[in-house]
């Protein structure tokens, strides 16, 4: 993941807060008042009670503007609106589904995307057709025609011949005794079409009847599970698209139940990318999701941005709305994956076309120098100047080496139709170079928690301050961590902002933010003096305060702004429609 940033400990594991507070009413009834905990990644209030009165910010349980409804499901709880859902379509189905397979309604709802209102309304439209393109019914089969009789002269030379028929009850019994047969079966001289073993004494198969060894089947499906993380599993045998259900595949694995649960994730991954109010965590090894109804639609996505927190550790924010893994607001999601993907495509290539070409003063072409001659031959245009001074060639005479006319008006012209040229170029890495810096500060921050365990420790040492007491240091590492995370994207968010009253008054709370987190830093990497710590320490915690409060006032004002249609930019952003206003 990129720009992806731990935090080691928990948001507020050194404060001592009670989120249940006990009150008795008139009539002598227990009242529980439970406070609303504040989601990782939004600006929540200071609280520290370890620190007397002079560090506490009194606490908010309302929502703040930039900051979204969502909730946190563990994969036991999706597996139950999994289950929900199947039971809602057997329940209309019937008999029907039932006939089928034992797990053949999820079956059928995976094959549509768990889209229960087109499965009910295909499935009464064409039973058959959806249930063979599911994978659960065999396809219908044209009669084989009958073989040619034997001529009479054929019958008279070999003599009556015994012929023995089967009713049609009894192939109607013996299908039926086929498909009710159990999956493991024993079978005698069975050579596996996989593996070609004839030792074999297990089989298994699919209401298709293709007969495969069972450990041929466990390869397949640990193969296909582990491997290419598949959660739908057909049938081994060519042109079968007969699909194995749930205790197929169970059975199939034994006792692998790492492989089993794996696939009970694929199946909860399936789910999930399939309805638009749930995300899987993006985080490694995490099983949660996130249920954001407010952030599933387009639409939504140009009003705020949906920051959440899967339930498996406060560690994990990510944006609901985008791929993008960390929180980047104040930027809405269209203008972030903007940014990014212009970072990843100019970065490198605007610095390079910096520092090694220029542009022809007549055509404007991109050039390099390849030689050692100042005389240089546009290709494009033809046109002949001197690479030193951008002057037109003709006027520097026999001085083929050498350029002495650098105030000559046409050099001087040249010069300045560079700039001008340039001047998109020097834009972009104004603001790059800038939120470039500020990640990096942000990473050097987290490398910073260890330095400030240790400047915590020797707090302890020479002060008579406690281990809470200390905690401000660390405190103020973390925010200044989420304030540096918030400048940077601010730059981004700049850089597309159009000219205007409103660019000025969003670059001013920037300048404000930014001025504050860097005296902040300064103090964290102050040296400890013993006989200042207290004094330090009041600064610390007041700075602190302020940094968070200037912090809020960033998102906010952006998110309001947002609200209330006061951005406007200088190129098309999916989900606007004002119109663009060129950057001068």
């Amino acid at each position: 993941m990129s720009s992806d940033y731990e935090i080691s400990d928990e948001e507020n594991e050194y404060y001592d807060e009670e989120d249940d507070e006990m009150l008795v009413d008139d009539d002598g009834e227990a009242l529980i008042l439970t406070t609303t905990p504040c989601y990782a990644g939004s600006a929540s209030e200071i609280e520290a009670d370890g620190f007397g009165d002079d560090f506490k910010v009194a606490t908010s349980s309302n929502k703040k503007v930039y900051e979204v409804d969502y909730s946190s499901l563990s994969q036991p709880e999706v597996e139950k609106m999994m289950q929900t859902d199947v039971d809602h379509i057997s329940g209309i189905f019937g008999v029907e589904v039932r006939c089928l397979a034992e797990g053949s309604a999820a079956q059928l709802l995976r094959h549509m995307d768990w889209n229960k209102e087109k499965l009910i309304e295909k499935y009464m439209d064409n039973a058959s057709a959806v249930a063979v393109a599911a994978g659960v019914e065999l396809p219908l089969r044209e009669p084989t025609p009958p073989p040619p009789k034997a001529s009479s002269s054929r019958q008279s030379s070999t003599g009556p011949q015994r012929t023995t028929r089967r009713s049609t009850s009894d192939y109607s019994k013996t299908s039926k005794s086929k498909r009710a047969t159990s999956p493991v079966e024993e079978s005698k001289q069975f050579v596996c079409p996989i593996c070609f073993d004839d030792t074999q004494t297990r089989t298994m198969s699919l209401m298709c009847e293709h007969k495969f060894c069972s450990s041929c089947w466990k390869e397949y499906i640990t193969s296909k599970v582990r491997t290419e993380a598949e959660c739908v599993i057909s049938c081994m045998a060519e042109d079968c698209n007969i699909v194995a259900i749930d205790s197929f595949v169970k059975k199939a694995l034994g006792e692998d139940t790492e492989t089993w649960g794996r696939y009970l994730e694929l199946l909860v991954r399936q789910f999930v990318s399939c309805i638009p109010h749930l995300k899987f965590c993006p985080y490694p090894s995490c099983t949660h999701t996130v249920s954001c109804p407010s952030g599933a639609t387009k639409s939504s996505l140009s009003q705020f941005v949906p920051i959440v927190t899967c339930g498996a550790s406060n560690t994990h924010v990510f944006c609901f709305g985008c791929p993008v893994d960390t929180d980047h607001r104040p930027v809405v999601c269209a203008v972030a994956k903007m940014w990014l993907q212009k970072c990843r495509d100019d970065s490198e290539t605007a610095n390079w076309i910096k520092s090694n070409t220029k542009e022809c003063s007549k055509c404007q072409s991109t050039i390099e120098k390849n030689g050692g001659c100042n005389h240089m031959t546009c290709k494009k245009c033809k046109y002949e100047f001197c690479w030193v001074c951008m002057g037109p060639w003709s006027e520097h005479g026999t001085s083929w080496y050498s350029c002495n006319r650098y105030d000559e008006k046409a050099s001087i012209d040249a010069r300045d139709a560079q700039t001008r040229s340039r001047a998109s170029l020097e834009r972009y890495l104004h603001y790059y170079n800038r939120w470039a810096n500020h990640e990096q500060s942000a990473k050097l921050s987290m490398e910073l928690h260890v330095k400030t365990e240790k400047k915590m420790e020797e707090m302890q040492i020479t002060s008579e301050l406690t281990w809470i007491q200390v905690q401000f240091m660390k405190k103020a590492v973390d925010i200044v961590f989420r304030c540096r995370m918030t400048l940077k994207w601010t730059y981004a968010m700049a850089y597309y902002l159009a000219m205007g009253n409103e660019k000025e008054l969003f670059e001013d709370n920037q300048r404000d933010l930014e001025r504050a987190v860097e005296e902040l830093s300064e103090l964290i990497e102050a040296p400890i003096d013993p006989e200042t710590i207290m004094a330090l320490r009041q600064k610390v915690t007041d700075k602190t305060v302020y940094v968070q409060k200037r912090n809020e006032i960033m998102l906010e004002d952006t998110a309001k702004g947002y609200l209330d249609g006061r951005w406007s930019w200088n190129m098309a952003v999916d989900g606007f429609d004002n119109e663009m206003d060129e950057e001068e």
